[in-house]
C-alpha cells in the first residue's frame, strides 16, 4: 500500500496509521469486534515542520515518515482520508519509535 497521503500537517503534528488489532490471541481465541483493544502502535505517514520556538526557529521532530511508533491509547484524533483510517498526534503523543 502506497504511503503517499494528502495530508499536511502543521507545526508539531504526525499523522499515524495505526497497525491492526489481533484477530486471534496467543492462545488461538478468535476476538470479537467489541474486545478488542485500541491500537497503540502505527506508521508515520507525513510529518509536520517542527513546533514555532520563542526564537522564531523550528524546533525538529525526532520522527520520519515510516517509522514505526508507540502512542498513548486515547491520544490524538482520529479521521477518514482517501478510506483509510488515521491518528493526527502531536509528537508529544508519541512515547517511543520502535528500532528494528
Amino acid at each position: 500500500m502506497s504511503k503517499d497521503i494528502k495530508l499536511r500537517p502543521l507545526d508539531d503534528r504526525v499523522v499515524v496509521e495505526p497497525v491492526e488489532a489481533e484477530q486471534v490471541t496467543a492462545g488461538g481465541i478468535v476476538l470479537p469486534d467489541t474486545a478488542k483493544e485500541k491500537p497503540q502502535r502505527g506508521t508515520v505517514l507525513a510529518v509536520g515542520p517542527g513546533k514555532l520556538l520563542d526564537s522564531g526557529q523550528r524546533g525538529d521532530l525526532a520522527v520520519a515518515v515510516g517509522d514505526e511508533v508507540i502512542y498513548g491509547k486515547y491520544s490524538g484524533s482520529e479521521i477518514e482520508v482517501d478510506g483509510r483510517e488515521v491518528k493526527i498526534l502531536r509528537e508529544t503523543d508519541i512515547l517511543a519509535k520502535v528500532v528494528k
